[in-house]
């Protein structure tokens, strides 16, 4: 009893036939991570100036520039309007600075805003609290849901706001 010769074919074309099946053709490269990352830098000072006038500081601990995203840790911005303004994480895109994490705004002569988010536009110069907030100046306090904070003219608007006043007798 000899195995035949048929046997032999239909086996071996059945394994080329499976193999060619399981065998993956890939004629593209794998993909590889493109390094992007324009700047880096510890404990700096951003300062932006117009031509001859100091317009805005800012203070970070760290930053990184990618894709021409500025993303920076322990920011304090200071300008004209803003006495400060500061928080643990920011991203600067385009005209806007996004906060977070123990946000306080600390205008000139006025009201000491937290919170835990906020969006700044530096075109504006207006804040946009958008997380529950505490203001106070003094014993006068103010909280809400969201607010809207013109560093300009100093106007407040928002929602949900609610108000405590403390005037002193005469």
């Amino acid at each position: 009893m000899g195995i035949k010769l048929q046997f032999i074919l239909i086996i071996a074309i059945v394994a080329i036939i499976s193999g060619a099946f399981l065998i993956k053709v890939r004629n593209t490269l794998p993909p590889t991570q493109v390094f992007s990352k324009e700047l880096e830098f510890t404990d700096t000072t951003l300062i932006e100036v117009d031509t001859g006038d100091l317009k805005s500081r800012a203070y970070l601990t760290y930053g990184v520039r990618d894709k021409g995203i500025l993303s920076s840790e322990n920011i304090v911005y200071l300008s004209d309007t803003v006495e400060y303004l500061s928080a643990k994480n920011s991203v600067y895109y385009g005209d806007k600075l996004y906060l977070d994490g123990d946000v306080v705004l600390h205008e000139k002569d006025g009201y000491k805003y937290k919170t835990q988010h906020a969006i700044y536009d530096q075109k504006t110069e207006v804040l946009h609290i958008t997380s529950p907030f505490v203001g106070v100046k003094g014993q006068n306090v103010i909280e809400g849901k969201t607010l809207e904070y013109d560093t300009r003219s100093k106007k407040a608007s928002g929602k949900t706001v609610g108000t405590v006043f403390y005037i002193p007798d005469k």
